[in-house]
């Protein structure tokens, strides 16, 4: 059923035109009437469907902003690098014992650094880990010896950029108390990275289809992009 207040919010929408980001972003915090600090998100639709093939996007953006959320963070490394990973804020570290953990089902985190040693051990784990999205990846920065920054850049609000089968990519770039600067921000460290994302998949035709801003309780607007993609 849907509520008065949604139902409002969508007569105010019906009629708008895609606008920026900027015109956009004071009409999507007014929509902001719940009592907590709603997240500002954006949704995407990329082409995935080439003629060559499904392209299946998966990289990592490092929000210069931050996200607003508090990220719980696991680091499997040896005894020698256990005093790097709490130093640089890590909220479980360990190597067999923690292992053993993930085998008997505790995952209590969300996000897990791996040492290039120890993925020979963890690997054998992707039934459990990888449903999740917790199997550490290289290419996501989440396989690495170095482990303080690795720790640094998730606690920062670095965040995954990942397609589903329809080419479909939803992200938080922020919460409603954020100043609209550190919002598009955030905003802007996605499309470059979705723009460098474009030349390395050798996307043919237009990679973004539609694109939206939305608030966790509010209406999606559409936004036109300023950017050619």
């Amino acid at each position: 059923m849907v509520s008065k207040r949604f139902n409002k919010l969508l007569k105010l929408e019906k009629n708008l035109s895609a606008r920026s980001v900027k015109e956009l972003l004071s009409e999507v915090k007014k929509n902001c009437t719940t009592k907590f600090d709603e997240s500002i998100d954006l949704s995407l639709q990329i082409n995935n469907k080439q003629k060559k093939g499904e392209i299946n996007l998966r990289t990592i953006v490092n929000m210069p902003s931050g996200t607003g959320k508090k990220i719980k963070v696991a680091v499997l490394c040896d005894e020698s690098q256990k005093a790097s990973a709490q130093k640089a804020g890590a909220d479980l570290v360990g190597s067999d014992d923690l292992i053993d953990k993930i085998k008997a089902g505790e995952l209590n985190f969300e996000k897990l650094i791996c040492t290039p040693k120890m993925m020979i051990s963890l690997s054998k784990l992707g039934k459990i880990l990888g449903p999740k999205g917790l199997m550490p990846n290289p290419k996501l920065g989440t396989v690495t010896d170095d482990i303080e920054q690795a720790v640094r850049n998730a606690k920062a609000g670095q965040v995954e950029i990942k397609n589903d089968k329809d080419g479909n990519i939803g992200v938080s770039l922020g919460k409603k108390s954020f100043s609209d600067d550190k919002i598009l921000s955030n905003f802007n460290a996605i499309i470059e990275t979705l723009i460098k994302e474009k030349a390395n998949n050798s996307f043919k035709g237009e990679m973004i289809k539609n694109i939206y801003l939305t608030s966790t309780m509010g209406i999606s607007y559409k936004l036109k992009l300023e950017k050619h993609f």
